[in-house]
């Protein structure tokens, strides 16, 4: 990760205005399962699945994917409660935590367009907050480098196979989880414990 300072001491939104209710928003941040065993940990997280986005329904299948010669993110999209957290947390532990959001198309060593970083944004808002956002940890200079995410229209989210959901949970032993996914996720519960299903109020 290429932070210049703790992952908890990045800037909150600025820019975070006030929803309620039972919100998504759909994040690329290389594998998909990663970026979903974070979010697993979130308090205020309803759901998190891992899918597909950015290109046609006939190529939203892994191995299409896989081949980098489709439009498709590997993504995950997340719906949270609102009341508990907002989209600007979201988005922080995306950027602090979730992935490196300064690589282009590469995420450790899965390189191609599908592992790219993007925020599939459904509407004005989310794009908007995601913009400044971004404008607002580039000024801050909290990573060694420009963000390199890229902000595209939701035009639709294809979940991905069923044995990909939730496979870090269920997959604690294969090796890509032990290197990648488990120190994202222990990242997280050091740095953001307060944040934590389970965590007190």
């Amino acid at each position: 990760m290429s932070l210049t300072v703790p992952p908890d001491q990045i800037p909150t939104a600025a820019l975070d205005p006030p929803a309620t209710g039972e919100q998504s928003i759909v994040l690329a941040g290389g594998c998909f399962w990663c970026v979903e065993a974070v979010y697993r940990q979130l308090r205020g997280v309803i759901s998190a699945v891992s899918g597909y986005a950015g290109g046609t329904a006939d190529t939203a299948n892994y191995k299409a994917v896989c081949s980098g010669l489709t439009a498709h993110a590997e993504v995950l999209r997340v719906t949270y409660d609102a009341a508990q957290i907002s989209l600007g947390h979201i988005l922080q532990i995306f950027f602090a935590v979730a992935h490196d959001p300064t690589h282009i198309n590469r995420q450790g060593n899965d390189v191609g367009t599908q592992y790219r970083s993007s925020v599939f944004y459904a509407d004005e808002t989310q794009r908007s907050v995601a913009d400044a956002y971004i404008r607002e940890l580039n000024d801050a200079r909290v990573f060694r480098a420009p963000i390199a995410t890229k902000l595209e229209p939701l035009t639709a989210f294809y979940p991905a196979e069923n044995y990909h959901q939730n496979y870090a949970e269920l997959n604690p032993n294969q090796p890509y989880i032990c290197a990648v996914s488990d120190p994202k996720v222990e990242k997280l519960r050091h740095y953001y414990a307060d944040w934590l299903k389970g965590a007190d109020l």
